[in-house]
This record gives C-alpha cells, sequence and structure tokens, in this order.
C-alpha cells in the first residue's frame, strides 16, 4: 500500500540510512526440498527457466537504480531459499548488472547462501569469478540423526566436504548452526560447538530452534508429535554455553545469534541491524530505503510466478509504504538492541523525542539489563538472557 504523500509521517533525516549503510538483497525462493523448521519463502520447483529469471532481476535491478542514484552501495546478499542453485551466469550477470548500477566500496561484501547438498566445485569457482567473495553455509548440525530429524538432505560428511570446497574458493565462509533440538542435552551442544569452532571459522549463526507456526514442525508441535525439546531452563543454559565456548575461541557475540572475530562480522546483516537501507530484490524479499526524504518499507509479491510476471512488466513490488516515525524508532529499537554496540540514544530521539524514556532506561540500567555509555545504550550478558523483554519495557507506544 503506497501511503498518501500527505500522511502523517515523520521524514526520515538523510544521514540516518547513510549512518547504517546501504545494501541489496537478492531472493532466490527456489530449494531442492522443504525443511520442517522453515518458515522463509521458499519453493520446490523442478523446472527454473534460468534466462527468464535473470531478465527479471536485470530489469528490477534497473528499476531500483534510477530511484537510488549515486548511492555508494555496501554489500550484496544473496539469500533463499538456496542460492547455491542458482546457475553461475545468472549471478555474474546480476553482479555485472549491479556494478553498472551503483557506485561500490572498495571492498564490497558480496554473500551467497549455500546448503552443502547443492555445492558444486565448478560452480564455486565461477561464483567467485563473478564477484562472490563471502559464503554462508546453511550446515545446521553436525551429526546425521539430527540432521535427518531436521529434514537436512545432507550428511555431516557431506557438509565438511562442501565447507571444504568453500574455503578452498573463498576469503570468507561462514556457517549456520541449529541448537536447543529434540533430545540435544547440555554436554553434546558444547562437544559440537567446540567442534565447529575447531573448523577454523571465522563467522558462526548459531540459532536456537523455534517453532513457527505455518511449517512443518509448528503443525507437528500444535499436535503434540514434536517432542524431547528442551525446557527454558535447559535452552537458557544452552544459550549461556554458547556465549561461554565461542567467547574462549575469541568469537564473541557482536548479536545475539551471530559470532564472529573481530573484522569479520557480516557487514550485510549489519546494514540490517543499524537501521541502514537497503533494497529487497525477489520474490517476497522486504525493503528499507529512503526516497526524497521518506523512509519507504518495501515488500515483492511472494508466489514467484506472480513476482516474476510483474517483474517483467517493470515492478515486482507488491507493497510501498511510507514508515511513520513511530514505526522507525521501533523498527531501530528492536534492531539494534540486537547487536553488541546497541543504538545511538540522540538518534532514536531525532525520529521524535517522545520515543525516548529516560525513567525506563535508568530503571533497567539500575537492574544490570542495560548500561548507556554517553549516547550509546546496550543490552548487557544479563539483559540479553531476556532480550525481548528488556526491548518490550522501552519500546516507544507513540
Amino acid at each position: 500500500m503506497q501511503m498518501p504523500s500527505g500522511s502523517l509521517s515523520r521524514p526520515a533525516l538523510t544521514e540516518d540510512w547513510q549512518n547504517g549503510g546501504f545494501g541489496l538483497y537478492i531472493h532466490w525462493p527456489f530449494c531442492t526440498a522443504k525443511c520442517p523448521y522453515c518458515d522463509f519463502n521458499s519453493h520446490v520447483s523442478r523446472q527454473i527457466d534460468h534466462a527468464r529469471w535473470t531478465r527479471a532481476y536485470l530489469s528490477e535491478i534497473d528499476r531500483a537504480g534510477a530511484q537510488t542514484q549515486g548511492r555508494i552501495l555496501n554489500t550484496v546478499f544473496f539469500g533463499g531459499g538456496t542460492p547455491s542453485l542458482m546457475a553461475p551466469d545468472t549471478v555474474a550477470a546480476i553482479l555485472d548488472r549491479v556494478r553498472a548500477t551503483w557506485p561500490m566500496v572498495n571492498d564490497p561484501e558480496i554473500t551467497l547462501e549455500a546448503n552443502p547438498g547443492s555445492v558444486d566445485a565448478g560452480n564455486f569457482r565461477a561464483y567467485a569469478q563473478a564477484g562472490v567473495n563471502r559464503v554462508s553455509m546453511g550446515i545446521q548440525a553436525l551429526n546425521d540423526t539430527d540432521l535427518r530429524r531436521l529434514g537436512r538432505i545432507h550428511t555431516v560428511k557431506e557438509a565438511r566436504a562442501a565447507f571444504d570446497i568453500a574455503r578452498n574458493q573463498f576469503d570468507r565462509v561462514s556457517f549456520d548452526l541449529i541448537y536447543a533440538r529434540q533430545d540435544q542435552g547440555l554436554n553434546a551442544w558444547k562437544t559440537e560447538l567446540r567442534e565447529a569452532l575447531d573448523m577454523s571459522v571465522d563467522h558462526l549463526s548459531l540459532y536456537q530452534l523455534t517453532i513457527e507456526n505455518g511449517t512443518a514442525f509448528g503443525d507437528r508441535f500444535n499436535a503434540g508429535g514434536l517432542r524431547g525439546l528442551p525446557n527454558d531452563d535447559l535452552s537458557a543454559d544452552m544459550y549461556q554455553i554458547t556465549q561461554d565456548v565461542c567467547g574462549e575461541y575469541g568469537m564473541s557475540a557482536y548479536e545475539v545469534s551471530n559470532h564472529a572475530r573481530p573484522g569479520s562480522e557480516s557487514r550485510h546483516n549489519l546494514i540490517y541491524w543499524r537501521y541502514g537501507d537497503y533494497i529487497g530484490i525477489g520474490p517476497g524479499a522486504h525493503g528499507r530505503v529512503t526516497l526524497d526524504g521518506r523512509r519507504r518499507a518495501t515488500v515483492a509479491w511472494s508466489m514467484p510466478d506472480k513476482w516474476l510476471s510483474a517483474a517483467e512488466q517493470d515492478n515486482g513490488t507488491k507493497e510501498q509504504e511510507v514508515l511513520p516515525a513511530l514505526e522507525q524508532a521501533q523498527e531501530y529499537l528492536l534492531l539494534g538492541l540486537r547487536i553488541s554496540e546497541g543504538i545511538d540514544i540522540a538518534r532514536l530521539a531525532r525520529f521524535g523525542g517522545s520515543f525516548v524514556d529516560h525513567a525506563k532506561i535508568d530503571g533497567l540500567v539500575d537492574l544490570g539489563m542495560v548500561e548507556r555509555r554517553g549516547h550509546k545504550l546496550r543490552a548487557t550478558a544479563r539483559g540479553c538472557l531476556v532480550l525481548n523483554a528488556v526491548i518490550e519495557e522501552l519500546m516507544p507506544l507513540g
């Protein structure tokens, strides 16, 4: 929905998006199989017209570029779905068009997500030649029993082989693990985590298993059939062990679920968390982009065929809405308190002075949940354990 230009919305200051950077997200919606825990916009399709999809992506890049001329692009992220199923020629064509559309920083971060079962050494060489310089791998578990439970189509042996292929082609390789899985004990997770950290990685994304409505796991859980999940106390202990062990390896959490050696943080994801601007292209992709001094939320059509047809007609965006100041403040707080650097209170106040409740901040400081250093506000280690409650307490309501 496009809001009228006269709507009650405070214009976003130009420097606000510059504080966070400018990125491009490309969504590839196809997977070999749908994982039972996944609530992302992903689809299984046996036939894909790669040439047609390439043309659609290029058309959307041209449209977005015309709206954002002169912006300096920091990052590109191919997400999904399973982007490692993309034809290398498609990736190369997209990156060629991106470079022709926006000026880029000298060392742009260009990430492609990959599942171990779809890794091909030849394709990875081609991705690297096209300009991809970082790979994020969805390994998810380091034992075969749990991989099967999670609906993954690869084995641990295949995951390790795929990781080695990626590490030989790219300077930066991250991978994801899911913990708090069925029947997983604290010591088992500690052992698995150390095994992952010993794989010479510089970045790990470590997520607690969450049961989402609309997924196969959600249906099974609601029917009483998903057993062996850890209780809240065990989940909290697993979170704390994760922080302790990663800290021992010099990979502290720079975001609640993301750990990296200094300098190896995901620059693209930091654009989200720092509330910068990013363009979303592809089925179901979301974006936040400041145009004419107003910050807009964009959502693309979700179904692949619908998006493809719409993009071919020069606009794959389903909705575009100018964000009121209150929503901007809420999003900035929600995202910014997830990262270790926290938020800038002065920036929050620019959305509206009433959105900063100093009494509540002082109360949380006294409880040891947040700490304030000058204009910076960040959650403490104790606050991160109950981060949702901390954010809820500070959330401006208008």
